[in-house]
């Protein structure tokens, strides 16, 4: 999908890309060859470059051309069952912003005919780090839930271990891996973006003004603080999960421990029984009464009360 917007006075206009106007952008979401074909005859990008944000695997990085200025930034996406990223890539030129991505998401979204106001096109350094803010932004955003998340998951698997939210709690963990390495490779893109402030090469594709710096300072804070949250989300989930499998362990042997006893009380009546049913002399053999029968229980019933009461004392019931 190809669209290609510039902020005006009154919102958002709409263009097409034979009437590309100086300050646009152009958002590329899943396209298609034709379009990137398109866009790269229009505004004279390296295909190859439009195609960087396309990998899935994609890592956050920096990229310097003659003629544009590539920036790949990851943000979070919610997939069926967790959290996952997804690369983004912004592109500066001399006349337009362009981005690209494989899927739209939340961060795109943002940037909107109700929200134009908030942003303006033509200032592309500005526009650049308005992305990354909302995507640290995002990030935290997340995190509060994946943190409500956790704590329910937490109050299901105090009540009973069921398989499902165990398997729960391991997708919030992985969704917190997938976090902790997109933080952390998206603040060293933050970083680098910062020392071109200096660089007087990149002037033509990148002007940092006094509001610009402080934008992307506050950028660098949001990015640091998901950061920290997303590490102490994590020691926080790694720990519960080690907890209870501490406790499933734990759980497993009182359940052996008990069927261990119950095996061992078990075990004398069927022996004391074994003996009166064997071809040999036993006491009581030839009385005819139902005394010797009723004896023989009450010694069984008699052995296991004190061998059982034995073991409840050593704990093992």
């Amino acid at each position: 999908m190809l669209t290609i917007t510039k902020s005006q006075a009154t919102g958002l206009e709409t263009y097409e890309l034979a009437n590309l106007p100086q300050g646009a952008w152009i958002n590329l979401v899943a396209p298609t060859q034709t379009e990137l074909a398109q866009v790269s005859d229009a505004t004279e990008v390296p295909v190859d470059i439009l195609r960087a944000a396309l990998d899935e695997e994609e890592r956050s990085r920096t990229e310097l051309e003659d003629n544009c200025l590539l920036t790949v930034i990851n943000v979070p996406i919610k997939t069926e069952r967790f959290y996952d990223t997804l690369p983004l890539g912004v592109i500066l030129t001399e006349t337009c912003v362009i981005t690209v991505s494989l899927e739209d998401n939340d961060v795109l979204r943002k940037f909107n005919h109700r929200t134009w106001r908030f942003f303006n096109t033509s200032k592309k350094t500005r526009f650049l780090f308005q992305l990354m803010y909302e995507t640290a932004s995002l990030f935290l955003k997340d995190l509060q839930i994946i943190t409500r998340q956790t704590d329910f998951l937490e109050q299901n698997l105090r009540q009973s271990m069921r398989n499902d939210d165990l398997f729960l709690m391991l997708d919030v963990q992985k969704s917190m891996t997938y976090f902790t390495y997109s933080l952390r490779a998206n603040g060293v893109v933050m970083d680098k973006v910062m020392r071109f402030r200096s660089n007087s090469h990149l002037q033509h594709l990148i002007k940092m003004y006094e509001e610009d710096e402080d934008l992307l300072e506050d950028v660098i804070i949001e990015n640091k603080q998901a950061q920290e949250m997303v590490e102490v989300q994590n020691n926080i989930t790694s720990g519960m999960m080690d907890a209870f499998a501490s406790i499933i362990n734990n759980n497993v042997n009182q359940v052996m421990k008990f069927l261990a006893c119950v095996t061992i009380l078990m075990a004398i009546p069927t022996g004391i029984a074994s003996f009166w049913g064997m071809n040999v002399l036993v006491p009581m053999q030839g009385v005819e009464s139902v005394l010797p029968f009723w004896s023989i229980v009450a010694l069984s019933i008699s052995i296991v009360s004190l061998i059982g009461y034995w073991l409840f004392k050593k704990g093992m019931f």
